[in-house]
């Protein structure tokens, strides 16, 4: 396990305190985790923070409202649709960034994804554990995760939810804060696809299907290419091959 960083504070534009994290010198590389996880766990833990910023770089990685050390609050008007893409706006304003690279596993490459459609520019997209029935079919994912919060004290072993159950208890997930958070989500229209022009990378585990296609998605992006990695979605962040994929990308 490497060390993490400490923790650097802000206030998004609602004012709700969020936290960010950040190693390395260089180019700037802002990371995105999943949902449910942090930063910690998805980038500093495994050591892919590491590897990027022994390629060059120096890593910027938040935790999402409701998420790790940020802020979890309980009013759903905290929850506007797209809250992710304003807090990541609000994080590269403080930040003071001109120019980077932007990388999301999960839940962190579904906001990416949006965030670009929307207007964000970085100089390279990495989005990893993502197919495209996970930006364009998100209903049947947030009906899940919403199931699974319901599900959290009466899930048995063996229930469809119950890996999910456990991994929300081991990250000690504020239920009421993560469910506003997943209803602010929506689906992205695939033709919103087409604007994101800058050389992209859809790195996703060999046999994880949690998003839907990988290479499907990497097909229905301008200027992508598809990596493969060992594992499943939960896996493939344990990964080291994860994050040399994503250093060797962003250092091309």
């Amino acid at each position: 396990m490497t060390s993490t960083p400490t923790p650097h504070h802000f206030a998004a534009r609602d004012g709700t305190p969020l936290v960010w994290r950040e190693a390395g010198d260089g180019p700037p590389v802002i990371l995105l985790h999943g949902l449910f996880s942090n930063a910690t766990i998805n980038w500093f833990k495994y050591g892919h923070a590491a590897r990027i910023t022994d390629a060059g770089f120096r890593v910027i990685a938040p935790d999402f409202r409701a998420h790790g050390d940020s802020a979890a609050p309980h009013d759903a008007a905290c929850y506007p649709p797209d809250i992710l893409i304003d807090d990541l706006a609000d994080l590269i304003d403080h930040v003071s960034l001109q120019r980077y690279d932007l990388v999301g596993f999960s839940l962190g490459a579904r906001t990416a994804a949006r965030a670009v459609a929307a207007g964000l520019r970085p100089r390279r997209l990495a989005l990893g554990g993502m197919g495209l029935a996970g930006l364009a079919g998100w209903e049947k994912r947030s009906d899940f995760f919403l199931r699974a919060i319901a599900e959290y004290d009466t899930a048995k072993r063996g229930d469809d939810t119950w890996l999910a159950i456990q991994f929300m208890k081991t990250m000690q997930v504020d239920r009421v804060a993560a469910a506003h958070l997943i209803a602010s989500f929506t689906d992205t229209d695939p033709a919103l696809l087409t604007r994101i022009t800058m050389p992209a990378l859809v790195v996703c585990g060999a046999d994880d299907r949690d998003n839907g296609s990988a290479p499907d998605l990497a097909a229905a992006l301008p200027d992508a290419r598809y990596a493969e990695v060992p594992g499943t979605h939960m896996s493939s962040v344990t990964e080291p091959a994860l994050g040399e994929a994503i250093a060797a990308f962003l250092s091309a």
